[in-house]
């Protein structure tokens, strides 16, 4: 089994990356994909480390980007690692816009009396600091009860302190990915807010969008054969994963996504 969909503490997950790899091991995966917010942080140090079994490390991404004004997310595989690479110089101006955009909603929770401070956030999120990391604090400080209800009440697109973040449209984020030589996958298509999902993926096939995240933690039975079979008819690879975030969000076990091996050699087929 294979994992192409999951999260270290250089983003929005718990664990450090060296934790996350023995942790597949354990697992007894074959290849494992760390898909960082916006980041490569955690896929450059775990690639850094020696391994105790030939455990096959993909380089991914989850790539923050907008539809319709509404947060969607691209996966990305097998993209180019040169340190001087455009698509590295790219996220780091994302980087800056979120800075600002922390600063912000830092400013907003201020004014509706939950005062927390931005650097008790970034101390949670060390290199890649997101809303994931502010509701942490609000549920230590005791404004809320639970991560979930944070989002609903304060961080969520519909909640009192939500600040919009500059983001890319899906279809720049898919072309940036293919500039870096990377595959694309929507992430999560359960999860997107619009009329027809199907008509979406048709239109972004027809772009240069490469696969769907067809087996992921909030898809059953009946979501996985809709996307399965929406990407045959699309002409779409396919992807999986758990989306594992660690004490973040414990119910999700790394590897506990069935994904068969074959997915993965035939998403290296669409490499360009």
């Amino acid at each position: 089994m294979i994992d192409l969909h999951a999260h270290t503490f250089h983003s929005d997950g718990s664990l450090s990356p060296e934790e996350l790899l023995a942790l597949g091991n354990a697992a007894g995966l074959e290849a494992l994909a760390i898909t960082d917010h916006d980041t490569f942080r955690g896929y450059d140090e775990a690639a850094s480390l020696p391994r105790s079994r030939p455990i096959e490390l993909i380089c991914g991404i989850e790539l923050s980007s907008k539809h319709q004004g509404r947060s969607v997310h691209l996966l990305g595989y097998f993209l180019r690692q040169g340190p001087a690479d455009g698509f590295r110089r790219w996220l780091e101006e994302l980087e800056t816009q979120r800075k600002d955009r922390n600063r912000r909603l830092t400013h907003q929770l201020q004014q509706l009396g939950a005062p927390i401070e931005l650097h008790e956030a970034e101390a949670l999120g060390r290199t890649m600091t997101g809303r994931p990391h502010f509701a942490r604090v609000l549920v230590a400080k005791g404004f809320v009860r639970t991560y979930e209800e944070a989002f609903e009440r304060y961080l969520g697109e519909a909640g009192l302190a939500y600040v919009e973040r500059e983001a890319p449209a899906l279809e720049e984020g898919i072309e940036r990915i293919r500039q870096a030589g990377g595959v694309s996958s929507l992430a999560h298509p359960v999860r997107i807010r619009v009329a027809a999902v199907e008509d979406l993926v048709r239109r972004l096939a027809g772009i240069g969008l490469d696969a769907l995240e067809v087996f992921h933690s909030d898809h059953g039975p009946a979501e996985r054969k809709r996307f399965l079979e929406l990407a045959r008819c699309c002409d779409l690879a396919v992807t999986g994963g758990s989306d594992f975030h660690g004490a973040i969000k414990p119910r999700i076990k790394l590897g506990s996504v069935p994904v068969e091996r074959r997915w993965l050699d035939e998403l290296k087929d669409r490499r360009p």
